[in-house]
């Protein structure tokens, strides 16, 4: 995991002096390390507005990381079903011949490197004016992006709904050839040739034969009804427990057939060949049908992971003008800074930052070095500091 802080600070000489001394601090010690980050001069609004737009905020933030951890978790899950040559032919040729070097994990190698991109994106940091127009009001930049993440969500639900309805039917099929030969379908073992077709008067039984009784089989199949074949018996299939066998007979012995058999412990499993055709080619439609939607859905999910995770790096930055308003007041004038802290030195850094900045509520830091925390209506506790701090903490879902 990485974390960040996004902290803003007045431009106060004190203030101004402070942040010198963290940048100081910074070049000695390696507690953290620093970026200004730009945000643009956005519409204020009144104060009524933006009190609302703290909480709408908070709300917006805590939706946005839930729906970014989904994507995640979904992206992770998906592309470690498929794996090989699918997973090939998903990924771009860069990505792939990148992450192929590591042979025992190149999956996890390709969300480590995701990682690194978006941590790259928020210490690179630039407000996106196309997508979110700074001249708009700020209620009006949060129900865009509000809407974004909202949409993807809805998708992504629909989505991974019809990928786990493929998913699941395929299993259910692939069920059917488990277990042993007195109940699982035959579908894989039986084959046209093994079987009398188009005859009036013949037809194939098969019959499953425990192990201990194939000579039992041997000796005694031809003679459970008259019209037996002579030597028509094969063995298709066996597991741990019983073999099958094929017999071919008269269509009207077969009734004589199936109570000797039943005598001698003996199972006759019925078998429709159309049925077992029509479940084949269903599989095979199956398998296309979801190595498609793997490749649309995967592709889907790697853009849209981008474009929630752009958006509530956004939303970080819309909540810390907000509140730097609220707090510092009017006319507009705070600089804001992203800290990486180092993660052996976090405490120490933490401590270090109620100390260069208790002068802006000395009562914060009487609380202790840790800040305290406040009620929040929307999402819960959050810590309060002199200063103001959003953390951002990166966390991609990786393959175990």
């Amino acid at each position: 995991m990485m974390e960040f802080w996004l902290i803003s600070v007045p431009l106060d000489k004190v203030s101004c002096q402070s942040l010198e001394k963290l940048k100081q601090v910074e070049d000695k010690t390696g507690l953290t390390t620093s970026t200004r980050v730009h945000i643009p001069e956005l519409k204020v609004g009144t104060l009524d507005v933006l009190v609302g737009l703290s909480d709408d905020l908070s709300s917006l933030d805590s939706y946005t990381e839930s729906v970014l951890h989904q994507t995640s978790q979904c992206l992770c899950d998906v592309m470690k079903e498929v794996g090989g040559k699918l997973l090939e032919s998903i990924l771009t040729n860069t990505e792939y011949k990148t992450h192929q070097k590591d042979k025992h994990s190149p999956l996890k190698s390709y969300f480590q490197t995701i990682q690194v991109d978006l941590a790259t994106y928020v210490t690179k940091f630039q407000w996106d004016r196309a997508k979110y127009p700074p001249a708009h009001p700020l209620k009006t930049l949060t129900d865009i992006i509000s809407k974004q993440v909202s949409q993807v969500d809805t998708e992504l639900k629909s989505r991974r709904a019809a990928y786990n309805n493929v998913k699941s039917n395929i299993q259910s099929i692939e069920l059917k050839t488990e277990g042993s030969l007195q109940t699982r379908g035959l579908s894989d073992i039986v084959k046209k040739e093994d079987l009398v077709l188009n005859s009036e008067y013949l037809t194939t039984l098969l019959v499953v034969v425990s192990r201990t009784s194939y000579g039992l089989w041997e000796r005694s199949y031809e003679s459970m009804s008259k019209f037996v074949v002579p030597r028509s018996s094969r063995k298709l299939a066996e597991d741990k427990d019983a073999g099958i066998f094929t017999v071919t007979l008269f269509k009207n012995s077969v009734n004589e057939f199936n109570a000797n058999a039943k005598n001698h412990k003996f199972t006759v499993r019925k078998y429709n060949l159309d049925e077992a055709e029509k479940q084949k080619l269903e599989l095979s439609r199956l398998t296309v049908d979801r190595k498609e939607l793997c490749r649309t859905f995967v592709r889907w999910l790697k853009v849209n992971f981008s474009e929630i995770f752009v958006a509530w790096i956004h939303i970080k930055v819309l909540r810390t003008f907000v509140e730097s308003v609220l707090r510092y007041g009017l006319p507009v004038g705070f600089q804001s800074v992203l800290l990486q802290p180092n993660k052996k030195n976090v405490k120490q850094l933490r401590k270090q930052l109620n100390s260069l900045f208790k002068h802006l509520d000395p009562a914060a830091t009487a609380k202790g070095d840790v800040g305290f925390d406040i009620p929040d209506m929307s999402s819960g506790q959050q810590e309060y500091y002199s200063y103001i701090c959003y953390p951002i903490k990166i966390k991609m879902v990786e393959p175990s």
